[in-house]
């Protein structure tokens, strides 16, 4: 993994809307069409399946606005700001492996019949980072370019 591999600031968003409503005003943020449902995850005290909703902004520096989901790690850091850094990885499993040895904690992960398609996990400061394979990059890099403005 590197520094440019970062794509994208993930933001959990207490009020969505007025989340999106207020990028778009004060910065000129275009949104994607929002994406998510229903997905099977890993977390600490389990597996559970979450209705994971997000928007990618089109406009670029990226930013993903989140959901809440109450109970879980999908809350408004700290009441409010960045929740998560995204990062592309080549290699899942090994990329998390290799965060592990540096002190990170795994916090969430998906496995499915094509790999591990994302994790979350948290380093010692307390910082949230999210690797998605790479494999996934072409598919949102099309649909940040056609998602279309929502907000």
């Amino acid at each position: 993994m590197r520094a440019e591999d970062q794509f994208h600031l993930g933001i959990v968003a207490r009020d969505f809307e007025a989340t999106l409503a207020e990028f778009s005003s004060a910065f000129g943020y275009e949104w994607c069409a929002e994406i998510g449902g229903p997905v099977p995850v890993t977390l600490r005290a389990g597996d559970a399946v979450l209705d994971m909703r997000c928007v990618y902004s089109r406009t670029s520096p990226r930013l993903e606005i989140v959901r809440r989901i109450p109970g879980t790690l999908w809350e408004p850091a700290g009441g409010t700001g960045i929740h998560h850094a995204g990062y592309w990885s080549d290699d899942v499993v090994a990329d998390s492996a290799e965060l592990v040895r540096h002190g990170f904690v795994r916090e969430a992960s998906r496995t499915g019949p094509g790999g591990t398609p994302f994790a979350f996990l948290r380093g010692t400061t307390g910082f949230l980072v999210e690797l998605v394979d790479r494999a996934a990059q072409p598919g949102l890099e099309k649909y940040w370019g056609e998602g279309g403005a929502n907000a």
